[in-house]
């Protein structure tokens, strides 16, 4: 199983992918969450230009990608679970649960480096909030993020099977829990102490600071809540959140061309050169 599943990574990857990316936006039509400011045609044709974008970068640049890194580190024995020899269900559970806090982690960095903030503050400028803006990122950012994540597998070792479970997984929930779909409140209760939820992600996406500041996590939700960063709920509500960020409101953003200068330009904040204060 583990070699059908790498020889065939990047059909996998798509296929799950593109089965997810239906789901919720099916969903999203059929029982959405709440009213979105711009239309579909408005938004979704630069954000996902954008994403198919950033794959073909990251092809290009990174022709093995994490999961072929891993299998390298595997062969010349570099990494921690390449010396510990551990069982592969324990390896595997142990690598998902590491690379996840490693992207918490990271995200909090890239709000808190003010030159990282400038490159995802542009996940933030999206005025809406659905499933293209889960993989609404600056290609700079994307390449950053699979250096971080090829020097997370260099120093873990995990098994290459590990890293192509653990991607999916992670791209699956991104666009979950970006999801702009209605879930009843017991349900969103119970599912957010185990992954999380688009209810508990918005509160990332508000335009108050110290909600921008909150609730990291992409998949699991158990880091913000052992590192202190959760909030259960937005202080005007679901309903009366404002998405994006407050110095950041004119719709010409939306646009691709305007998104990829993004980081270099001034959007009006206080202070360009720094993340926005979390006491605000």
């Amino acid at each position: 199983m583990e070699s059908v599943l790498l020889e065939n990574e990047p059909q996998w990857r798509l296929g799950f992918f593109l089965s997810v990316f239906t789901l919720v936006a099916l969903w999203e039509r059929v029982a959405s969450r709440r009213r979105l400011n711009y239309t579909r045609v408005q938004r979704w044709p630069h954000n996902v230009l954008l994403t198919a974008f950033n794959s073909f970068l990251l092809r290009w640049l990174f022709p093995i990608a994490a999961v072929g890194w891993a299998l390298e580190c595997e062969a010349r024995g570099w990494g921690l679970f390449n010396w510990l020899h551990l069982p592969s269900t324990v390896e595997i559970i142990l690598s998902i649960l590491i690379l996840d806090f490693a992207i918490y982690a990271q995200h909090v960095m890239f709000h808190h480096v003010p030159v990282l903030w400038r490159l995802h503050r542009m996940h933030h400028t999206d005025l809406d909030y659905d499933v293209t803006t889960g993989a609404r990122f600056h290609p700079i950012e994307i390449i950053l993020s699979m250096l971080i994540k090829m020097a997370v597998v260099t120093v873990l070792g995990p098994a290459a099977v590990a890293v192509l479970i653990f991607e999916i997984l992670l791209n699956a929930t991104a666009m979950f829990n970006h999801g702009n779909i209605m879930l009843p409140v017991r349900i969103d209760r119970v599912l957010r102490l185990f992954v999380v939820t688009p209810d508990m992600h918005r509160v990332h996406h508000s335009v108050i600071p110290r909600e921008t500041h909150s609730n990291f996590g992409f998949n699991m939700p158990w880091w913000d809540r052992i590192c202190g960063t959760y909030r259960a709920q937005p202080e005007a509500g679901h309903d009366g959140i404002t998405i994006g960020l407050p110095y950041a409101r004119d719709a010409k953003e939306l646009r691709l061309d305007r998104l990829l200068v993004q980081p270099f330009r001034n959007l009006g904040e206080a202070s360009a050169s720094s993340a926005p204060d979390m006491d605000s």
